[in-house]
């Protein structure tokens, strides 16, 4: 084997040590002395590898978090970009890491590591080097990812072998000491998951049924005796204050139980991504407050806005977006609103924050890691920050996050 190969070998080697913990979980493995230890070898491998195989490691790291994303291309009528948007993920990635390859010295691409930590290329978030261990035995503050690189790169700065690795000891500080106290809402929520593809989830044949099903769990919540049910984003799809007759229908159901369900919103010729909570024959309306790059808006100068929307999707990516967060108060008790993407943002978690109701769309990227992914992260959000996340989804996802 030739030294170009093995350096390629090594580069991927260190991507699937730095993605294992995704695909742990996704197989339903929970072991939290395997992700501390591939956790580690992965950082420690990014500190000490060649720089081509710093390069491979990036480009491939990118490839098994996000070789998803072109999946939701095909139901905006552009499937063909998928593979083109997968490869331009691990070369965003292999850019993104590239830093790392300024230099051979492991305490100085540390220091690169933990800047990168800070920094959201194209507004996307998902690419967080503390999420390797929020099921471990190491934290995910700040703090903690520097101990880690600390006790992993000083190391190379020792010259004397006895005391080389003393510097593992600092590993110490970087151990999982608790989190803020999580707490279960004072209600009795039902968290509804519906199996509607996306390519029928629009279909105009389906509006009946689809609003038949969300009014039969209604009153399957009713008789079980829940005080809220949660449905998923856009559960009803179309713009529901366009539906007089329909918000009739929810206001009355609403003397009964609580009801949140994810809709659009067209409001002075603007859309929205909403979610509406019905209760007591009155209802509230949450806009979205982040949008997804390139699914709701193009993360671009605005010259280039308006023609990647009107050539690749088909003007759909034209949301507008809330001023603030905005919180429900269901029965006396304070919820944050979130819809989808925005719940893995930290702007959600501001504040007075206990707990947040979430929803989401998953069927525009299954049969794929991107639920798993995204619980890892509402995981992370939830336990940094002390809130039980109450998550309603479409096809995969739903359920208490603490």
């Amino acid at each position: 084997m030739n030294t170009f190969t093995k350096k390629i070998l090594l580069g991927i080697t260190t991507a699937a040590f730095f993605s294992a913990f995704i695909y742990f979980a996704y197989f339903g493995i929970t072991n939290k002395f395997l992700n501390t230890l591939f956790g580690l070898f992965a950082i420690a491998l990014l500190l000490y590898i060649p720089k081509k195989s710093l390069l491979i490691a990036g480009f491939f790291i990118g490839l098994f978090w996000f070789y998803w994303i072109g999946f939701s291309f095909k139901y905006q009528g552009v499937g063909y970009m998928a593979p083109i948007v997968t490869l331009g993920f691990g070369i965003l990635y292999l850019l993104f890491f590239a830093p790392l390859a300024l230099s051979n010295k492991p305490y100085i691409r540390a220091i690169l590591l933990f800047g990168l930590s800070f920094f959201e290329p194209l507004g996307w978030n998902w690419m967080k080097i503390e999420l390797l261990f929020v099921n471990s035995y190491i934290g995910v503050y700040k703090y903690q990812l520097i101990a880690v690189l600390l006790a992993l790169a000083l190391p190379a700065l020792i010259k004397n072998k006895n005391y080389k690795f003393i510097p593992l000891l600092l590993l110490i500080f970087s151990f999982n000491y608790g989190y803020p106290k999580q707490e279960n809402a004072p209600l009795k929520i039902k968290l509804v998951q519906t199996q509607i593809p996306q390519d029928q989830k629009w279909l105009e044949k389906r509006i009946y049924p689809t609003v038949f099903m969300i009014f039969k769990d209604i009153a399957m919540a009713v008789h079980n005796k829940y005080d809220v049910v949660v449905f998923p984003e856009s559960v009803f799809p179309l713009f529901l204050n366009e539906n007089p007759r329909l918000i009739k229908e929810l206001q009355k159901a609403s003397k009964k139980i609580t009801i949140v369900a994810g809709a659009l919103l067209h409001e002075n010729n603007l859309n929205y991504n909403v979610t509406y909570m019905f209760e007591n024959g009155k209802y509230k309306v949450a806009k979205k407050l982040i949008l997804v790059p390139f699914g709701e808006y193009i993360p671009l100068p605005k010259f280039a806005q308006k023609f990647i929307n009107d050539t690749f999707f088909s003007g759909a990516s034209d949301f507008v977006t809330a001023k603030k967060p905005t919180d429900f108060t269901i029965k006396g008790i304070k919820f944050r609103n979130a819809i989808c993407y925005e719940a893995t943002c930290k702007e959600l978690y501001k504040g007075d924050v206990k707990y947040m109701i979430a929803t989401s769309n998953n069927a525009w990227f299954t049969p794929s890691i991107e639920p798993t992914l995204q619980k890892l992260l509402l995981e992370y959000y939830a336990r940094k920050n002390g809130v039980t996340i109450y998550h309603a989804a479409n096809i995969s996802g739903t359920g208490v996050i603490k």
